[in-house]
């Protein structure tokens, strides 16, 4: 027998157990994927969010090496849909079979995609990914979710319990913090925790930049349709600006700590970005990370228009320091100065292919090794915190932080259900205020 007539049978006797097991048969040493009567060695992918992102995210899973099939789609809105639709059956016309029966629309659409597929990708604005996720591993699926992957302590409290039974049914994890994926981050990480500039005693973290899209309200939107539409700018569906975009930075602080914050403080405010349109999340956030060894990281994000950007990390060791951004920069110098690491950025892979790469690698090699769900919720709830900390003013403890009970999302998923926070009669938001708001 061939190497790879062994590869394809040894597939199709995983994929026979993963069919016994979803019939109620527990077959020992197997994974809960691959739940479906085929015992071919396709594997079946099913798409959760269909915005930019989530067909962004099906390109990289279709364009790996391995004999994939989108099977299964799955949105709020029909329109978002069928534009993605469009797009990946353009590209991968021999590689998608979603015919109307198998393309699921509304707030329960998630549920009958993830039932077909063998992983799933969950895209959606991430206040719906604890819901999401937790329904994906109860189903038994390898996962790719992007991030964030939660909005508030209670998400992220049924994210790491999901984690956690993730890792007892075996199955693989990737979520979309690509930096760890990114060569010259885990080039020069490497180096890092193998000491080359020390001990990490102080870094600055920064995501400075004009700001993302607006969509502003529309004629006989309810109030759920628009927040949906509009979901950056409300905290249960985004978690503001820190949380969405500036967790990538504060990852990477985590990451070079190899630890996350026992408690945070910092200020922001609502500056620049004022008008209706914008909901109710800040512009600005200033936020210090303390460590249990008491070392600090100093975190910065904005959104203002005409100002100077900056996306990119500094650490300072007692050995040295490290400069890191995403254009494939990474670069280490002792205290003289000197140059002892530059990464050569020639032939660098995409990060955001390379998540997908090694994500049905290690499925289609029966691997077990991705636990990305944990330690992303860690590092999505050191942004949440620092939201916590901007929006009342106060010191937020770890700990005291992740028992509380403030829960963001709606009492009633429905197009005609009010979400928490409503406009007034001039159509603008409450704004937190530091030293008033209460976050826990």
């Amino acid at each position: 027998m061939t190497n790879e007539n062994k590869t394809q049978k040894e597939r199709r006797e995983f994929l026979k157990a993963s069919a016994l097991v979803a019939g109620g048969v527990m077959m020992s040493g197997y994974s809960w994927a691959g739940m479906h009567s085929s015992v071919d060695d396709t594997i079946k992918i099913a798409l959760i969010g269909c915005g930019d992102r989530g067909t962004g995210a099906a390109f990289q899973a279709l364009n790996t090496k391995f004999n994939i099939k989108l099977v299964a789609m799955a949105d709020a809105f029909q329109d978002r849909l069928d534009a993605s639709y469009k797009l990946i059956a353009e590209r991968f016309k021999d590689k998608v079979d979603v015919p109307k029966e198998r393309q699921f629309v509304g707030f329960d659409a998630y549920q009958k995609a993830i039932a077909l597929a063998d992983v799933v990708l969950l895209v959606t604005p991430p206040g719906f990914r604890p819901m999401h996720f937790e329904e994906a591993v109860k189903q038994g699926k390898h996962i790719f979710m992007e991030k964030p992957v939660a909005v508030d302590s209670p998400g992220i409290r049924k994210v790491l319990a999901a984690a956690e039974l993730a890792k007892q049914k075996k199955l693989n994890v990737v979520v979309g913090l690509q930096r760890r994926y990114q060569t010259n981050y885990r080039e020069t990480l490497k180096r890092i925790q193998d000491g080359a500039i020390g001990d990490v005693v102080s870094g600055q973290v920064y995501w400075n930049s004009g700001g993302v899209w607006v969509k502003p309200r529309t004629a006989n939107q309810t109030e759920m349709e628009y927040q949906m539409r509009n979901w950056y700018y409300f905290n249960w569906l985004c978690g503001d600006h820190i949380v969405e975009q500036h967790v990538h930075n504060i990852d990477i602080a985590n990451w070079v700590k190899n630890a996350y914050p026992v408690s945070v403080q910092g200020t922001g405010s609502r500056a620049w970005r004022t008008g209706k349109n914008y909901g109710e999340i800040y512009d600005n956030h200033a936020v210090e990370l303390k460590y249990a060894d008491g070392s600090v990281i100093y975190s910065q994000c904005r959104h203002f228009e005409g100002t100077s950007n900056r996306v990119d990390e500094s650490f300072q060791g007692t050995k040295g320091k490290v400069y890191l951004s995403a254009n494939n920069s990474g670069i280490l110098w002792d205290h003289q100065g000197k140059e002892i690491f530059s990464h050569n950025t020639k032939g660098n892979a995409n990060p955001y292919q390379t998540e997908h790469d090694e994500l049905f690698d290690a499925i289609s090699k029966r691997e077990y090794k991705f636990w990305d769900a944990e330690r992303a919720a860690k590092s999505c709830f050191t942004a949440i915190i620092g939201r916590y900390a901007t929006y009342s003013g106060g010191i937020i403890k770890w700990d005291e932080a992740l028992k509380a009970e403030n829960n963001l999302f709606p009492e009633k998923l429905a197009w005609d259900a009010m979400p928490k926070s409503l406009p007034d009669e001039n159509g603008l938001y409450t704004v937190a205020m530091p030293g008033k708001t209460k976050v826990l």
